[in-house]
This record gives structure tokens, C-alpha cells and sequence, in this order.
């Protein structure tokens, strides 16, 4: 079912340029040639619709990208980077939009994909104006975009969104919003490695088998301690000693090492990427051991693609857990707040991610391709099944 939200007429029915205020907008179902379109050769690469917004007073330069919302209104995190020209700002919104799509699409949520780009230096640029005039930007799309937290936002920076726009999630708890997502993200993880496990043994359960996690922050701090609680030996390593040093001090049990060389050369039955993103390249996939990959980091697959780093893993006999697929705890979580945040629902919702993986991990083998690749084609045909139309918000 497709979710609504309670907007206003009026809050639709001008989604074209107001150049008097920096937006311009287009729209592929447009029919008349854009105001002051953005000068980048680069396409809008099937996207619905492409917001760039400037605001003078505060010097917000920002860009909103609607993938597709034939599921719903598009939801996905803002992202706040200084990027060195606004191509390459572009281009990011527009790659993280339809990545959102696909993972919206497989965490069976009523939404399409967004995100958003905020151009400056988060440490130096931020300010409580320019958060509010870039609410204002989401507003005037009437909930046809959803906003949370990414890179370089966080969740007192939602709670100042939030008072310029009703479409802004990953709110404070004190401000009607759920916190932080890392609880059930992680939980996503661990659901997704028990069905990993399941595919590969036969048996729901880490239990016996050990596990790396490059990176204990938030996320892998989380989900070492399900794995210490499901029997498994956890090793893990961290370049931040004062996230190793806290996670021992709760679960002295785990072991570490110096490096993540280190962690990936060792003896493993699962590898857990928590970190940054990138961290299947070609050097770390030769030497790895384990017969699971399945983390919580972004952006893991460094060659994406037909012959790619996913493909690399297959013919190693590797079972690859797609990161966007595991990782779906938090959009989950701020998909929930939408209709007021109830912890144990979003955490079902969470627990799906079990079904979901072994869906995607037996559609693989039926295909005889990676699960990376099966994960794109289930998220695709239930894109394909939604609305054959844009969403809009409701009167």
C-alpha cells in the first residue's frame, strides 16, 4: 500500500521554479523546457526530479534528487560534504538517490528513493539559519521527499530541519523522532548474517563461528554484542583504540587486532565491514577466508557491476550479504517515525531483513549470479509493480 502524508493543495501544486527564491526544479514528466537549468553536462540519469536550491541570506547551495517513487515518497538522508564543484556534487546525489530506491525497495518500506546533498564544510558551514532554509527547500516539495540524517548531519541537525519542514525524520526522541538508528541497524546486520548462515551451514546461528568486524563504532559495537550473545568468537579491529577499549570493557571476551590487513588475513568464517566504505577491493577479496561477507559499512563492492568485485567473490565461493540490504535497520527506523515511532514495531520491521536475505541469496543461486546482482533484480520487479505514475502528496 502506498503511504500518504497529510499536505495541502497548494503545498503541490507549484513544484516548478521559483527563481526568485534559487530553485530550480525539473521534472521528467515536464513538459516545458526548465528556468535557469543547471549547468552540468551530466544527465539526470532517469531521476523523477532534480531540486537545486540556493539561498542567499545563509549561502546554502544544495541539491535535492528524487530517484523514483513508485513505491511511495522518496526517502534518504542528507549528506553534507565539501565537494569540489557541483558536478561532482551532482553526481553523488544523483548515485546515493537511486541507491536509496533499491534499498527502500528490498527493506519492503512504502517509499521511493531520495537523498540530498548540502555543499560545505559540516565544521565550518553549518549553521541553525542554514538548516532551516534548507527545510524550507524540502517543504515546498510537500513530502514528495523525506529527509534524515547521513554524513555530516546528525540528529540535533534533523531537530532544526524539523522546524522549517513536517518531512524531516531522525529527530531527537525529545522532538517526536526515534535518535539514533545505529540499535536497529546493527540489528539489521545481525538478522542479515543469521541468514547468511542459514544459506551457507544449514543453521540460523553464528554459534562456534568467528566473526572480524573492521570497525566497533556505533554499528559494530552493536552488533559485536548480539554475536558475543549468539556464541560466536568476535575479533575485531578499530584505528580509534577508544572504540576498541570501550567495546572490551562490555565484552572482554572479544579479541582484536592491529589492522583490518590483519583482520581479513586471519582465520575467519564471517567478515563484517563496519567501517567506510570501499573495502572489498581486490587486494582485500585474494586473501580473505571467510565464507561470509556481510557488514554494516556502505559502499562495500569496489567494482560494481558485471565482472565486478561481487562476481570476484562468487567464483571464490564467498557469500556476499549486499550491504544496502543488511544495512536497512535505520531506514526502517526513520520510516517508522513517519507514523510516530514505536521502537518494537520498527524493530519487526528490522527482523524482516532475515526473509529478505535469504530471498535475495536464493534467488541467486536459481539465477546462477551474485547475490549483489539478484539483490538489484528483486528490488527492480517490486519498483516495476508500484504506481506506473509519480507520487504525489494528498489533499
Amino acid at each position: 500500500m502506498r503511504a500518504t502524508h497529510a499536505t495541502t493543495r497548494s503545498a503541490l501544486h507549484h513544484l516548478a521554479a521559483r527563481t526568485d527564491e534559487g530553485v530550480t526544479t525539473v521534472t521528467v514528466s515536464s513538459t516545458t523546457v526548465p528556468p535557469s537549468p543547471p549547468t552540468s553536462p551530466l544527465s539526470m540519469d532517469g531521476h523523477e526530479q532534480v531540486v537545486h536550491c540556493f539561498d542567499r541570506t545563509t549561502g546554502l547551495r544544495a541539491i535535492i534528487a528524487i530517484h523514483d517513487t513508485s513505491l511511495g515518497p522518496a526517502l534518504g538522508g542528507t549528506r553534507f560534504f565539501p565537494y569540489s564543484s557541483d558536478d561532482e556534487a551532482l553526481a553523488d546525489v544523483l548515485r546515493l538517490s537511486r541507491s536509496m530506491s533499491y534499498k527502500n525497495a528490498l527493506a519492503g518500506i512504502p517509499h521511493g528513493g531520495g537523498k540530498a546533498v548540502i555543499i560545505g564544510n559540516p565544521a565550518t558551514d553549518k549553521t541553525p539559519e542554514l538548516l532551516r532554509a534548507y527545510g524550507r527547500f524540502v517543504e515546498s516539495l510537500g513530502g514528495r521527499y523525506v529527509t534524515a540524517c547521513d554524513v555530516g548531519t546528525y540528529v540535533q541537525d534533523m531537530d532544526v530541519v524539523a522546524e522549517t519542514t513536517r518531512f524531516a525524520t531522525g529527530r531527537s526522541p525529545e522532538n517526536g523522532g526515534a535518535g539514533d538508528s545505529s540499535v536497529l541497524t546493527a540489528y539489521g546486520v545481525f538478522q542479515g548474517m543469521r541468514a547468511a548462515a542459514q544459506h551457507v551451514w544449514g543453521e540460523p546461528t553464528l554459534r562456534g563461528r568467528r566473526v572480524g568486524i573492521a570497525g566497533v563504532g556505533k554499528v559494530g559495537r552493536v552488533l559485536a554484542g548480539h554475536l558475543v550473545e549468539d556464541g560466536a568468537q568476535v575479533v575485531v579491529t578499530d584505528v580509534n583504540s577508544a572504540a576498541v577499549s570501550a567495546l572490551l570493557a562490555t565484552h572482554p571476551s572479544v579479541e582484536t587486532v592491529g589492522d583490518v590487513a590483519a583482520l581479513v588475513r586471519g582465520d575467519l568464517d564471517v567478515y563484517a565491514p563496519c567501517a567506510l566504505g570501499g573495502a572489498l577491493d581486490d587486494d582485500t577479496v585474494e586473501v580473505l577466508k571467510a565464507r561470509i561477507v556481510c557488514g554494516g559499512a556502505n559502499n562495500q563492492l569496489v567494482i560494481e557491476g558485471d565482472g565486478g568485485t561481487a562476481d570476484r567473490l562468487v567464483a571464490k565461493g564467498i557469500t556476499y550479504a549486499p550491504d544496502f540490504l543488511v544495512n536497512a535497520g535505520g531506514v526502517i527506523q526513520v520510516s517508522d517515525e513517519l507514523r510516530g515511532f514505536d521502537f518494537e514495531r520498527a524493530k519487526r520491521g528490522a527482523s524482516a531483513i532475515f526473509e529478505h536475505t535469504l530471498e535475495v541469496l536464493r534467488v541467486a543461486d536459481e539465477r546462477g549470479e551474485s547475490p549483489a546482482a539478484a539483490a538489484d533484480h528483486i528490488a527492480e520487479q517490486r519498483m516495476a509493480a508500484g504506481s506506473p505514475t509519480i507520487w504525489l502528496p494528498q489533499p
